[in-house]
């Protein structure tokens, strides 16, 4: 193996996507050290990687400086420079193709992500619908580094150390001195979101007894508006959306005894730390390769499937089967909280 291996590592979205690297690569450099590793994401992702060894950050500028083909060509020319031996693209879409093209005919060795389209086609139509585990998202991730060579196990996953939480932390939610449960409440799509007047039932049966505090994780101004009137509610619940940079909620979320969170960000977020993750799910299903990393399939709790077995009409939640609006429902929040105790 080339004792100067660099390899560029390309993922740019979506943010869950990207944070399901993150437990990848530590396996990787784990495995080996020898290896540098730069990746190549959007600016506001780079907390993701902040404790990974042997890790460089670059930034793509997809809407300034490196946006359309002329900026690709720039990124390029830019990234050149660094000497790689090898990209690892695990995104395959029309920008990172034009990327590691531009490398591959620079003789620089390349390798992508292979989506499982079919599969995923096959798992999701309503007719001869195809219902099994798909490969993960983080298996295929590293596939490619094994389509460039390298050997890569995933199956004794090593984690962070829980962060220090900072002065700003502690003043926003004092000290530790009972269990804290992360809760996330919103997705990208109406169709993962567990109906919000059944999440504040969770948040009543789990503020009742005073035994834990409870943090909300959100983004946006809608959302912030919302989790402050339901913080304002109930016992113990704080509101964190809007007020930590990406990289002190990391922290925060490193010190977490659970999260809950929907097919989304924050599970990603959570479950790349180590910390024990729930998920809620709607019209999407784990079969797909999404779940978050590491955890047990007990914790991904899903609609009533006898009732809807159209389940999963859609990979990301974009398409709903006619009639399965309101699919979520049919999860009680007796059964989410009775998990959260369980893990806590």
């Amino acid at each position: 193996m080339n004792k100067n291996a660099h390899i560029l590592v390309i993922r740019l979205s979506a943010l869950g996507d990207v944070a399901m690297t993150v437990p990848v690569l530590r396996a990787f450099t784990n495995q080996h050290p020898a290896v540098k590793i730069t990746v190549l994401s959007k600016p506001f992702l780079k907390p993701l990687f902040s404790n990974l060894e042997n890790v460089t950050f670059y930034e793509a500028d997809v809407k300034g400086r490196h946006k359309g083909f002329l900026g690709i060509y720039k990124l390029f020319k830019e990234l050149k420079s660094q000497n790689f031996t090898a990209i690892a693209d695990l995104h395959n879409v029309l920008r990172s193709i034009i990327l590691r093209t531009l490398f591959k005919l620079s003789f620089v060795k390349t390798a992508n992500i292979n989506k499982g389209r079919k599969g995923k086609k096959a798992l999701t139509r309503s007719k001869n619908k195809v219902f099994r585990q798909l490969k993960t998202s983080h298996e295929r991730y590293a596939d490619v580094f094994r389509s460039l060579g390298y050997s890569l196990d995933l199956s004794n996953p090593t984690f962070p150390s829980k962060q220090s939480l900072s002065s700003e932390i502690i003043s926003l939610i004092g000290n530790k001195n009972q269990p804290w449960i992360g809760i996330a409440p919103f997705a990208q799509y109406q169709s993962k979101m567990y109906p919000l007047p059944l999440m504040k039932k969770v948040i009543e049966e789990l503020s009742k007894s005073n035994s834990y505090k409870i943090l909300l994780f959100g983004g946006g101004k809608k959302e912030v508006e919302l989790l402050n009137e339901i913080a304002k509610s109930y016992n113990n619940t704080l509101n964190i959306a809007g007020k930590l940079t990406l990289e002190k909620e990391l922290a925060l979320i490193s010190n977490l005894d659970v999260m809950l969170s929907m097919d989304s960000g924050n599970a990603h977020f959570a479950a790349t730390l180590g910390i024990k993750t729930i998920t809620l799910w709607g019209v999407t299903h784990p079969f797909a390769g999404f779940a978050p990393f590491n955890q047990s399939l007990s914790n991904c709790i899903l609609p009533d499937l006898k009732k809807f077995p159209k389940i999963p009409c859609s990979i990301y939640g974009n398409k709903v089967c006619e009639g399965y609006e309101n699919v979520m429902e049919s999860i009680s929040p007796k059964k989410v909280v009775e998990q959260i105790i369980k893990l806590v």
